[in-house]
């Protein structure tokens, strides 16, 4: 599998495994733009459920709006905050332009320098009309040309929301946390060896890998199903 553009990418692309064929043909091209907004209270609460109180609470909110992302709320622990959409998605992924597509996810502050300005410029790509090719071509270019700014080791991100949509056939997949770094082998991390609870992924045309580790329980603290069960 691999990974292009925003680090959301691994998760979809991990989620999206085995989708039904009529998602294609379902969401050929992006919706009209009223189908992917929320209210701005109600974007601002789901954002928050990517990681626990104790983070989101402080942690800076970005919103979609007809012209893009916007910040919502200041913040003051330097994370950010917000609810990617169906574009963060693996450019071949059957539900790319699902408007139903809600994933929150909250980044510290090194991981906010890489990956928001890449869920940015998706989203203006998107709301200009972009097909997913040109979507692609932009993002290279933007790291190419060092708009785009590389990850950095300390990187993270938590996505803990039980009330992430991010399929049908999984909702919110399962808790868990994404580290973003400089392009390295996952096998030297262990990831992705027999028995390791660590998913890694190589994303050269990024130039950076980004690690997955599943959790237990959701950011309201409640197990997930497959350790209630």
């Amino acid at each position: 599998m691999r990974l292009i553009g925003s680090a959301l990418i691994l998760t979809f692309v991990l989620t999206a495994q085995g989708a039904a064929q009529t998602a294609s043909t379902a969401y050929p091209k992006m919706a009209p733009l009223a189908q992917y907004l929320m209210p701005r209270d109600a974007e601002i609460a789901l954002a928050r459920t990517a990681a626990p109180p104790s983070i989101s609470a402080n942690a800076e909110i970005l919103i979609l709006a007809k012209h893009g992302f916007q910040t919502a709320l200041q913040g003051s622990n330097g994370f950010v905050c917000l609810v990617a959409r169906s574009w963060s998605a693996a450019y071949s992924d059957p539900g790319f332009w699902d408007p139903q597509l809600r994933a929150p996810i909250c980044y510290n502050s090194l991981a906010a320098k890489s990956q928001v300005p890449a869920t940015i410029k998706r989203t203006q790509v998107a709301l200009a009309g972009g097909s997913q090719v040109q979507m692609l071509a932009a993002i290279k270019a933007a790291i190419e040309s060092g708009e785009l700014p590389a990850a950095e080791y300390g990187a993270m991100a938590y996505m803990l929301s039980r009330q992430a949509y991010l399929n049908y056939r999984v909702g919110p997949w399962r808790p868990h946390l994404m580290f973003f770094t400089p392009e390295t082998d996952p096998k030297s991390w262990g990831a992705g060896l027999p028995a390791s609870p660590v998913l890694g992924i190589e994303n050269p045309d990024e130039h950076s890998t980004v690690f997955l580790i599943p959790l237990s329980r959701w950011s309201d603290g409640t197990p997930s199903l497959s350790e209630a069960n």
